[in-house]
């Protein structure tokens, strides 16, 4: 273990008064857990000669930068990219362009998550493991006994183990694949990684009454729901956005076949439809309610966001089935030309909801009552609408 700068603490209840209020039952945990630990090392990212990449950091070299990391308490703390440890990278390492495959999550939400969980003081709790801090919170909080944490991925486990055992704590951990069968019975599972549908194994191992926390993937959907007699669950789109790293199966995502090719068609090609769009140019992954919305009508869109050196703006959109959207403006305020293509015109879909946002106010996946069935089938609806994202 690096060695820890003094007065750490003060960090730590800084955050913790920035994050909950005094008599919470979370203020002791995030006022103690020394999170620094969990992240000696980590990545950040931006623009370098032009591209976007990842930058190695090292606490032990420079502290502050650590601390202020390290205990800011709306940071997610990126210690992965593919398959990249920050651990294990040679000083100023840089990696080009990639997904982040394991972070510490920023504080304030892992403590949200924990709440929607409404943990009793005897809950056996099933967590995803990650860099190790959210355990260590809920051991804090609940006593390691009553705690076990899963990660794919051997190293994280190992390197938590010993972290955690620094900051004082020894639950159960295992190396297991979250999304398949799960080493035990709880009365609540947390998840900070995101799944495409639920799991039916979540809902085999909850127990009778038992309540899960997670996120949809490619949504900002925070589903709570509480395990209902028939093997089910039943509960509600949380009020508040979230968004995880995807669960994985090895060291890194699989790549998508083609995209290369299929961006490419996206940035020159003149479509098959070119039209004004109705609104300006959107960056919307930085939504969560149309993205949801998208998410839930068209699976699989990937989006981009170029912005030139004049101005001028232009989103992408992709689709697995080949089609494509190009939405050019002159300004941040402007119509946009459009250009689609293939099978969908995905554009048309964006506006469809971002009119139906200007109409109602909002869109109905706010705070959506949730169905699960015992295969993890989920079914949304509110006012008259209704989606559903089917079991894998």
């Amino acid at each position: 273990m690096k060695s820890t700068p003094t007065g750490w603490e003060r960090h730590a209840v800084r955050m913790a008064d920035a994050t909950v209020r005094p008599e919470s039952r979370w203020h002791r945990p995030l006022a103690t857990v020394p999170r620094h630990l969990f992240v000696p090392r980590w990545w950040s990212a931006g623009e370098r000669d032009g591209m976007w990449a990842y930058e190695l950091h090292d606490g032990a070299s420079d502290p502050d930068a650590w601390m202020s990391s390290a205990y800011d308490k709306s940071l997610s703390v990126i210690t992965r990219v593919g398959p990249h440890h920050a651990d294990h990278a040679a000083p100023a390492a840089v990696v080009p362009e990639a997904w982040p495959t394991s972070s510490a999550t920023l504080p304030a939400l892992v403590v949200k998550m924990y709440q929607h969980a409404v943990l009793a003081d005897a809950s056996r709790l099933l967590v995803t493991c990650g860099s190790g801090y959210g355990t260590a919170l809920a051991c804090r909080r609940l006593g390691d006994g009553h705690v076990t944490s899963v990660d794919v991925d051997p190293y994280l486990v190992g390197a938590a183990r010993e972290r955690l055992a620094a900051a004082g704590h020894r639950p159960h951990l295992e190396v297991c694949d979250v999304t398949g069968s799960l080493p035990g019975v709880y009365d609540r599972i947390v998840s900070t990684v995101s799944v495409p549908a639920v799991p039916a194994s979540w809902l085999k191992a909850l127990a009778p009454g038992g309540r899960m926390v997670t996120n949809l993937s490619g949504t900002g959907l925070l589903i709570v729901a509480d395990k209902t007699a028939d093997g089910g669950a039943i509960g509600k789109v949380a009020p508040e956005p979230a968004g995880f790293m995807s669960t994985r199966h090895g060291d890194d995502y699989p790549p998508t076949p083609g995209t290369a090719g299929r961006w490419a068609t996206a940035r020159t090609a003149d479509g098959d439809s070119v039209t004004t769009g109705r609104y300006p140019v959107m960056r919307v992954n930085s939504t969560w309610d149309v993205r949801s919305i998208l998410e839930l009508t068209v699976p699989g869109i990937e989006h981009r966001m170029e912005t030139a050196t004049d101005g001028s703006r232009t989103a992408y959109m992709l689709h697995p089935d080949g089609s494509w959207a190009r939405a050019t403006a002159p300004a941040a305020r402007e119509m946009p030309t459009v250009h689609q293509g293939g099978p969908r015109r995905l554009w048309d879909e964006l506006d469809r909801i971002r009119t139906w946002l200007v109409t109602d106010g909002d869109l109905p996946i706010s705070e959506a009552a949730v169905r699960i069935d015992p295969d993890g089938a989920c079914h949304f609806s509110r006012s008259g609408w209704s989606a559903t994202v089917s079991a894998r």
